[in-house]
């Protein structure tokens, strides 16, 4: 009986050996090795040096890189799908611009794949973030934490992204390629390539001007630019029934595809301003189509017809934008026309779907989906009058990409100070919303807990604090559009009062630690800028506003989107 026992209990323990998680790294040692696919892509390979890199970083421990043609009876990570991926998990090949990723362990293996142009870097990266705690929070700020072990347990994880195209237009934040590549935000301005797998972008904007310029052509041929109450004005849009100026679109826009070949989509758009064309067949045009919009997608599919003849994987961006906003009747895009709808006019306080402001925005946006084959979302999250200005919108920036999600967006490029660093809250809203233009189901408040705590240091509980304060000046008839001023009704003196004195205090706990004292720095910018504005002799006094200009001064920073420093200090009282 006592032999049979002990017999058991063996077997039970052979039994928890055998299904028992492999340690992937313990005591700064590790088994594995790291094969990458045959004909591994440049970014698989990169990917497979970051973990290289960050494993050393977590756990001491090397681990070699060997090629795709070794055969070894050790553990391994395999990085990128071949058909050893495919023998050990069924997964079908993934397209190559995937980026979508899987990890999974199969016996004692991790597989890492998706998409060779950047879904397997991305499923690296994520691995590292989901499993070891790696964080790339702002380009000044990974945070990698150390572990003397890991083991590796029994998982399949698949993410995809929501959109397509994304893109957090932060300036000297989430233009820095490779926190993008961290971060999978796959767009900035200007395509990149890279060994990350590169950067995609969609080609300028407003480029009507560009395309058929009054400095070349107002002179000789005034027809070819808006009518504008009985006269041609060269400061408007162009005369777009006018076959001249659709034939020299549409040579210069197929030049541009020719000389820059690497952007996905090209922009054939009206200029930036609301001075369209009131001759007779623009009028009727118009009229026919129940709005401005049906005239701009009338010669911009014409153009789309030219570009897709020539160039099949490319494609025509226009924008739904002020005066084009309105989806017309009786015209649809054609199949290779991206549609750039624009939610400049909207309240950002609250989301789009729950205020009464952003009523006619959503009307639009329901008619765009209905007839748009692609539509790209254009979207605000800072105010442009004041950089430096409170901007409380955290509250929206989830709810709003799923709207947009909800409704065929293949993508959102949400701008914010585009022309400088230092803007309200740049590092936490750029990482916030890289994150959820990858999956806006994400808790905003526990991604904003995390940030502040790792970016701000000793002094996150004061900046928390703050921000909780900037969150309560919102209210359910707040209407907060991108052009607030120091002056409106959203800020208090009693507020400006508060963030001084607790975003001072948080300055204090830090002033040893000149990284952590320059973050909070620009956090105080907010206060520093309202009190200067709003109080301009007590911010004098009190010594506010030469703190605040010597900030912005010593950094470089604009103000504003349309003043450089020394503009607004000629402003000041």
């Amino acid at each position: 009986m006592k032999t049979k026992f002990l017999a058991l209990i063996l077997l039970l323990l052979t039994a928890s050996a055998a299904v028992a998680s492999p340690s992937l790294f313990s005591r700064g040692r590790s088994a594995y090795s790291i094969i990458l696919a045959h004909g591994a892509s440049t970014s698989e390979q990169t990917a497979a040096r970051e973990l290289q890199s960050y494993l050393r970083q977590v756990s001491g421990a090397q681990l070699p890189i060997i090629t795709a043609a070794a055969t070894t009876t050790q553990p391994c990570i395999y990085i990128g799908y071949d058909q050893r991926v495919k023998a050990a998990t069924g997964a079908a090949e993934p397209a190559h611009d995937d980026e979508a990723f899987t990890y999974e362990t199969v016996a004692d293996n991790l597989y890492i794949y998706g998409g060779r142009d950047r879904g397997t870097m991305y499923g690296v990266f994520a691995f590292l973030e989901n499993e070891l705690g790696v964080r790339w929070y702002a380009p000044d700020c990974t945070v990698v934490p150390a572990r003397k072990s890991y083991k590796l347990k029994s998982m399949r994880v698949h993410e995809a992204p929501a959109l397509r195209y994304r893109y957090a237009q932060y300036k000297q934040v989430a233009d820095d390629p490779v926190w993008c590549a961290h971060n999978k935000n796959n767009t900035l301005w200007s395509t990149q390539k890279n060994a990350y797998g590169g950067i995609g972008a969609y080609w300028s904007a407003h480029t009507c001007g560009r395309f058929v310029p009054p400095d070349e052509f107002f002179a000789s041929h005034p027809e070819y630019f808006a009518l504008r109450d009985g006269k041609r004005i060269p400061n408007g849009q162009l005369c777009l029934t006018n076959p001249d100026v659709l034939r020299i679109c549409k040579e210069r826009l197929l030049k541009v595809i020719a000389e820059n070949p690497d952007y996905w989509v090209y922009s054939l758009s009206q200029n930036d301003n609301q001075l369209y064309c009131q001759c007779e067949r623009c009028t009727a045009m118009a009229e026919r189509y129940q709005s401005q919009s049906g005239l701009m997608l009338w010669f911009v599919n014409q153009a789309a017809a030219i570009v897709g003849a020539v160039y099949p994987d490319k494609y025509v961006g226009t924008f739904a934008y002020r005066y084009t906003r309105k989806a017309p009747v009786g015209i649809r895009p054609a199949d290779n026309v991206v549609i750039r709808l624009c939610s400049i006019e909207c309240c950002f306080a609250h989301a789009l779907d729950e205020c009464e402001a952003n009523a006619p925005f959503m009307t639009d946006l329901r008619a765009w989906q209905a007839i748009a084959p692609k539509l790209y979302i254009w979207d605000y999250v800072v105010d442009f009058a004041q950089y430096h200005a409170p901007f409380p919108n955290l509250q929206v920036l989830a709810r709003n990409i799923q709207i947009f999600r909800n409704h065929n967006a293949i993508g959102i490029q949400e701008e914010a100070q585009f022309q400088t660093a230092g803007g309200e809250f740049a590092e936490l809203k750029a990482w916030l919303l890289t994150r959820l233009l990858w999956n806006p189901q994400q808790d905003v408040e526990v991604l904003t807990r995390e940030f502040v705590r790792a970016y701000y240091g000793a002094a996150a509980t004061d900046v928390l604090t703050y921000i909780s304060l900037c969150r309560k000046l919102v209210t359910p008839q707040t209407v907060m559009g991108i052009y607030v001023r120091h002056n409106s009704e959203l800020y208090t003196d009693q507020f400006t009062t508060s963030a001084l004195q607790l975003l001072n205090r948080a300055r204090t706990k830090v002033a040893a630690d000149q990284q952590l004292a320059a973050r909070v720095d620009r956090v105080r910018l907010q206060p520093l800028y309202l009190h200067t504005m709003r109080s301009p002799k007590a911010a004098a006094a009190d010594g506010s506003k030469a703190e605040y200009l010597r900030l912005v001064r010593q950094n470089g920073y604009r103000v504003n989107e349309w003043q450089t420093i020394d503009e607004f200090v000629k402003t000041l009282k």
